[in-house]
C-alpha cells in the first residue's frame, strides 16, 4: 500500500516524489514514456524561456553556462537528479484505469496493479495535439510535431500557429534553406512569442524572407500544395511540408475516465482546491500544467514547482 501513486515522469512529478521522499512517504511514479518524456521530445534546439533556477526542483541546483538552458542540459539535469536521489519509477508503463476501493485507490497499468492511498497526476499536456480538422490533414507530410530544421532543407514548408513553437519552426526551417510561409489566424504575431525571438521574425516577415498570411486559416492538404483562406479570398500554393503548430491539450479523457469534473466551457479546467491542489475526488490531487486545462500557457515548471509541497502537506496534515 502505497502513500502516494504518481502518475507522470516530468519535472512536477519529479519534484512531487522529492518531497514525499522529504516527508517520508512512500510513493511510486509511474510514466508511459521515458523519463521527462515531453521535454525529450521538445526540438533538439530549443532553449527555455526560463533561466535555470527557475527549473530547479527540491531546491537542487541546476547549473548551466548560459542564462537560459538548452533542452539537452534540462535532460541531463532532470536524470541527474532522479538518479542522485534514488526516485521510484517505472517507466514505459501507461495507466490504465483508476478504482476507489475502501479508504483507498486501485490503480491497473498496462504492465501491474498498485494499490494507494492518494494519487497525484502530473501529466502535463504535450502528448496530444490539437488537430486542424481540415481535409488531408491525415497525409504524411504534416507533422504536430517538430524536432530538427535540417529535415526541411530545400523544401516548401507552411507552419501553422504564431506562438513560440511555430515561430521556432519558422526561422530554423528558414535558416536551413526551407521555402517558409506562415498562416496565422491572427491579425499579428503573438507577443508571448519569446521577447528576443519576435524582433527576427519580425523583420523577416517584413524584408520578404518569410511569407506571412494574417487573418488567415488553412483549409486543405494535398500531396503537392495546400489551400489558404486569406482576406483577400482562397490562394493556393505549392506545399512539401506541413508544421501544425497548433498546440496541445491534456488527456481530458484520462481526467474524465478517472472521474474529475470539468467545466463545461471551452476551457475544460478540471475541479480542484487551489490550497491543496485536491480535485473533486478525495485523495487525487493535480500538479504541473494539467490544471490549466486548454489554458496550457497559465502553468510551467517555474510556478508549478510549488504544488508538490501543498499537495504532501496536505496528506500530512491528514495523517
Amino acid at each position: 500500500m502505497l502513500d502516494i501513486f504518481i502518475i507522470g515522469g516530468g519535472p512536477i512529478g519529479l519534484a512531487c516524489a522529492l518531497q514525499a521522499q522529504k516527508a517520508g512517504l512512500s510513493y511510486i511514479i509511474v510514466e508511459k514514456g521515458c523519463l521527462v518524456n515531453s521535454l525529450y521530445n521538445y526540438p533538439t534546439t530549443m532553449t527555455f524561456f526560463s533561466t535555470s533556477e527557475l527549473l530547479e526542483i527540491g531546491g537542487i541546483p541546476f547549473v548551466t553556462i548560459s542564462n537560459k538552458p538548452k533542452r539537452a542540459e534540462a535532460l541531463e539535469y532532470y536524470r541527474r537528479v532522479a538518479f542522485s536521489n534514488s526516485i521510484k519509477t517505472n517507466l514505459f508503463e501507461e495507466v490504465l484505469s483508476v478504482n476507489k476501493t475502501d479508504e483507498h485507490y486501485t490503480i491497473g497499468t498496462s504492465k501491474g496493479t498498485y494499490e494507494a492511498k492518494n494519487i497525484i497526476v502530473a501529466t502535463g499536456f504535450y502528448d496530444i495535439a490539437n488537430k486542424l480538422n481540415i481535409p488531408g490533414e491525415e497525409l504524411p507530410k504534416v507533422k504536430h510535431y517538430y524536432d530538427d530544421p535540417h529535415y526541411y532543407a530545400l523544401q516548401k514548408v507552411v507552419v501553422v500557429g504564431s506562438s513560440n513553437s511555430a515561430i521556432d519552426v519558422a526561422l530554423e526551417t528558414w535558416r536551413k534553406g526551407a521555402e517558409v510561409t506562415l498562416v496565422i489566424r491572427d491579425a499579428e504575431v503573438s507577443h508571448r512569442v519569446k521577447y528576443w525571438v519576435r524582433p527576427d521574425i519580425l523583420n523577416r516577415i517584413k524584408e520578404g524572407s518569410i511569407k506571412a498570411y494574417f487573418n488567415s486559416n488553412l483549409t486543405a492538404i494535398r500531396e503537392q500544395d495546400v489551400e489558404i483562406q486569406t482576406p483577400e479570398g482562397k490562394i493556393t500554393i505549392p506545399n512539401d511540408f506541413v508544421m501544425a503548430m497548433t498546440g496541445y491539450r491534456p488527456n481530458f479523457e484520462f481526467l474524465k475516465k478517472i472521474g474529475i469534473n470539468l467545466s463545461t466551457d471551452a476551457k475544460l479546467l478540471p475541479e480542484y482546491n487551489k490550497e491543496t491542489m485536491e480535485t473533486n475526488l478525495k485523495g487525487i490531487y493535480l500538479a504541473g500544467v494539467v490544471c490549466g486545462g486548454m489554458d496550457t500557457h497559465l502553468w510551467f515548471i517555474e510556478n508549478s514547482r510549488i504544488h508538490a509541497e501543498m499537495i504532501v502537506g496536505d496528506i500530512v496534515r491528514k495523517r
